[in-house]
């Protein structure tokens, strides 16, 4: 696939751009990519081939343009944790369940971009990096070192390691959801605010109480 083909991030889309986006990301997350033709697209879009074709060049350039509408609505919370205002453990807070929150809201294509992630297809996982989480966990690894360099996280941390577990999270629980929900004990599945706190008290502030190293004696 050749980025190239793609649309420009962020470009203002018809309504009839968007659906025809909605449908091939609802096929291309059921069936995979290699199995959806242009033609199913159409239909389910409610649209001709040839109107398919005037907005988008190719399925590849379809597929792509998929891909940079997710990455530019993560891009959005990822600015905003790294300019926005506030302390950095509430920003980072904020950026938690607003993240969670866009990956329920964008089920569908977040669908898509889990199965390309294992499929095992080595030059579709490579546009998914480049694409859509590539350039997101760079910015979220700069933003871990920033905050290091401010003396607000522990500078022995490995920052990419800080960005997935938060990332990784809040993944976890959109894709285990429903397992999650017949787990006894697992109120939080039916209580995504309570799980983004938690998580973060978690990230933020560990698991033990402070005690004697180990070894010491108290």
């Amino acid at each position: 696939m050749n980025p190239s083909t793609a649309p420009q991030v962020g470009q203002h889309r018809s309504a009839g751009e968007a659906a025809i986006l909605d449908a091939a990301a609802s096929l291309f997350s059921e069936h995979g990519y290699d199995r959806v033709s242009m033609r199913q697209v159409a239909e389910a879009a409610g649209v001709s081939k040839a109107n398919i074709y005037h907005h988008f060049q190719s399925k590849e350039a379809l597929y792509l343009a998929i891909m940079h509408a997710s990455a530019d609505k993560l891009s959005a919370l990822v600015e905003n944790l790294a300019e926005g205002k506030g302390r950095f453990d509430q920003r980072l807070r904020v950026f938690a369940r607003a993240h969670l929150e866009h990956l329920f809201s964008n089920a569908t294509t977040l669908k898509l971009v889990l199965r390309e992630a294992f499929s095992g297809d080595e030059d579709r996982s490579r546009v998914l990096v480049e694409q859509v989480v590539g350039d997101i966990y760079r910015r979220m690894i700069g933003i871990f070192q920033a905050g290091q360099e401010a003396g607000l996280i522990r500078g022995d941390l490995d920052p990419g390691l800080c960005a997935i577990f938060l990332l990784g999270g809040d993944l976890f629980y959109f894709q285990s959801h429903d397992l999650l929900k017949q787990l006894p004990g697992a109120a939080i599945a039916s209580d995504p605010d309570r799980y983004s706190k938690g998580m973060m008290d978690v990230i933020l502030n560990g698991m033990l109480i402070p005690g004697p190293a180990e070894g010491e004696v108290s």
